[in-house]
């Protein structure tokens, strides 16, 4: 579904992605390891658009959209849930779902994919009229996530959604990404808590200073020492 191609990725003179290469394929959660500033949410950022690769390719269900603009990547299908939840404060939580959907014209549909938000998340449907900033940091991931699920997206990238959570909400949010992936949605995760990112992958990539190092099936990866010395607490 997604083809990374040798992609090398600039911040002014600064090299953060360095020949990256890696696939999604379609069904699969896919998730990103490695050390904060190893490059991950810059490639999440460079799939949907917000930077641009200066050399390599990437193609979406062998379409080229290296260099697009981010609406035209999301009108493809692949909505981006970026790191630090990102919602609407001012705004109420059905506000903030109404904008993921703002490239949709298909009312009905609209309001079909509202009543799924709220079966995945109920929480929000109780917070529907209360403003967006008013919510716990773990009610603010529900809702960015539920307006990425807006644009009916056939691939969502997810950038550190457990982050500042209570290990119980963790739970929760993996459960809820397990579900989503089952109903039909792609995935391509960036994770700090790699063990319980390889418990719902099912495959992994290793980033390391802006390289793949390793890739492999989640479970290689859960197996291997070298992967639970840097990023399992050596367990």
């Amino acid at each position: 579904m997604l083809r990374v191609d040798g992609i090398n990725v600039y911040y002014g003179n600064i090299q953060a992605l360095k020949g990256v290469s890696l696939e999604v394929n379609e069904g699969e959660i896919v998730t990103l390891i490695g050390a904060n500033g190893a490059g991950k949410s810059t490639l999440l950022k460079t799939v949907s658009g917000l930077l641009k690769p200066k050399q390599g390719k990437i193609e979406f269900q062998n379409q080229s959209i290296s260099g697009k603009a981010a609406q035209s990547i999301v009108k493809l299908g692949i909505s981006h849930v970026p790191e630090g939840r990102r919602v609407f404060a001012n705004m109420t939580v059905e506000e903030n779902l109404e904008l993921g959907a703002y490239l949709r014209r298909d009312k009905a549909g609209i309001k079909e994919d509202f009543g799924k938000i709220f079966e995945l998340f109920p929480r929000l449907e109780e917070r529907r009229k209360q403003h967006a900033g008013t919510l716990s940091g773990g009610e603010q991931q529900m809702l960015a996530m539920g307006r990425a699920l807006m644009a009916r997206p056939r691939l969502l990238l997810l950038d550190e959604p457990s982050m500042g959570l209570a290990p119980l909400l963790v739970k929760t949010i993996f459960r809820i990404i397990s579900e989503i992936n089952e109903t039909g949605t792609t995935i391509m995760l960036v994770e700090q808590n790699a063990h319980m990112a390889l418990s719902i992958a099912h495959r992994a990539y290793v980033i390391e200073t802006g390289r793949v190092v390793l890739s492999g099936t989640a479970a290689e990866l859960n197996e291997s020492e070298q992967i639970k010395m840097a990023y399992l607490g050596g367990h």
